[in-house]
């Protein structure tokens, strides 16, 4: 046997010892009630704030590779963690634990003409994978929110994490060490390669669903590689509509605040388009505020119009997540064509219109198809911690099952429990 071959097979049986061990940590946590998962969601956020000099030392070797390699400051910003982020970080923890428990949550019920009770009851999901990339904070959002939803999780992050996240895991797993909810419902899967990967994406079986959080080429390749059923989370190529019945302060500030503050994450605003009849009142005021900002404009001829240094738009830059301080930026002529561009080139992430006309809003909320509408609000909101889920382990763009921000209530299924009387049919 070579040694590729003898590495892959050693690889192979590394994971199915973690896979295994992860089902049956799900089969033991799955019908723990509320308090005992609550109370082990509590001792992580404790450990996690106790031994912060340990996690941020681990995050600084992982920075420093970052830097060596050249990786873009977007996805540094997202990689590091400070004590102030992981103290937040426990208090996302804290606040998922706060949150009522899904699981044994009654979702219908009735009783048939022949007396059977039936009721249709949310129970875990069992083992989910997490695929993600960069953000280590992923780590523990995604196990608090498994945990409290009675599943077991596997975590597959970047390799450009390996530190933060071995860390992180390592704390969970030592504070589940003294609680009812077994260590083994929170795993690393082994190994950094691509080989890792493709071990979660076959473990049909094992591994009951898939959710791959990152850019579009992880996601397509989960979607299209996989045997196990994924959730599609999507890239956030987000718009902001500037109607002709907008009022020009809250549309200004309501743009610099979806692009600017946090441009690397997949809420912020990539797109922004204006009504050829508020034009003329936005569009300078616009272009200075996003300027004072440090943000490239790349906009069409009429956009170049109202600055010198605007840069041409390309057909890539309207369908660009930029992830950065750019924008693409086009006059339409209504909000129908408003509606035409966001089909075209969006990613059915989330949608911004900014309007005084109740009449545009609800015109706009009906035609756009997209995970999430905003009106009069910023694309940033667009979070399962602002929606009041707590941390949230994604944002779906799929249509199947969840849509938006995945809380709890998307990390579990249903089941039928029916009740007779010695009923035969």
């Amino acid at each position: 046997m070579g040694d590729d071959t003898f590495q892959q097979a050693q690889e192979r049986a590394d994971f199915l010892r973690v896979a295994n061990r992860a089902k049956e940590a799900a089969a033991t946590l799955a019908p723990l009630p509320r308090a005992a998962k609550d109370a082990a969601l509590q001792r992580i956020a404790e450990v996690l704030v106790a031994r912060v000099p340990e996690i941020v030392k681990a995050n600084e070797r992982d920075v420093a590779r970052a830097r060596e390699t050249g990786t873009a400051e977007y996805m540094i910003d997202r990689l590091s963690l400070s004590e102030q982020r992981i103290v937040a970080i426990a208090d996302a923890v804290r606040t998922v634990a706060a949150l009522p428990d899904p699981v044994g949550e009654v979702v219908r019920g009735y009783t048939l003409p022949n007396a059977l009770e039936v009721r249709q009851v949310r129970v875990p999901l069992g083992v989910i994978g997490i695929i993600y990339e960069g953000r280590p904070n992923v780590t523990v959002d995604a196990a608090a929110l498994t945990l409290k939803s009675g599943n077991a999780v596997l975590l597959r992050g970047s390799s450009s994490a390996y530190d933060s996240n071995s860390a992180l895991v390592e704390i969970m797993q030592d504070a589940l060490g003294g609680t009812e909810v077994p260590a083994d419902a929170v795993q690393l899967v082994p190994g950094r390669g691509r080989d890792s990967v493709k071990q979660l994406m076959r473990a049909r079986g094992l591994v009951d669903v898939l959710i791959p959080r990152g850019g579009a080429s992880l996601i397509n390749s989960v979607v299209e590689e996989s045997t196990v059923p994924v959730i599609e989370t999507g890239v956030g190529n987000c718009s902001v509509y500037v109607d002709a019945a907008a009022d020009l302060d809250m549309a200004v500030d309501l743009l610099i605040n979806a692009k600017t503050q946090r441009p690397s994450v997949c809420n912020a605003a990539e797109t922004v388009l204006v009504h050829r009849d508020l034009a003329e009142a936005f569009l300078p005021r616009a272009l200075s505020a996003l300027r004072d900002k440090g943000v490239t404009v790349h906009g069409d001829p009429t956009v170049q119009s109202y600055g010198s240094d605007v840069v041409g738009a390309t057909e890539e830059d309207y369908f660009a997540e930029y992830l950065s301080l750019d924008i693409a930026a086009a006059v339409v002529d209504s909000l129908e064509d408003a509606v035409a561009h966001i089909r075209k080139y969006g990613s059915g992430h989330t949608e911004a219109i900014v309007t005084t006309s109740q009449q545009a809003a609800r015109r706009f909320v009906a035609l756009v198809d997209s995970a999430v509408v905003m009106v009069n609000a910023s694309t940033r909101f667009t979070d399962g911690e602002e929606f009041g889920f707590g941390a949230e382990i994604g944002i779906s763009t799929q249509k199947l099952h969840a849509r938006g921000p995945m809380g709890l209530p998307e990390l579990t299924s249903t089941k039928y429990v029916v009740t007779g009387e010695g009923h035969l049919r």
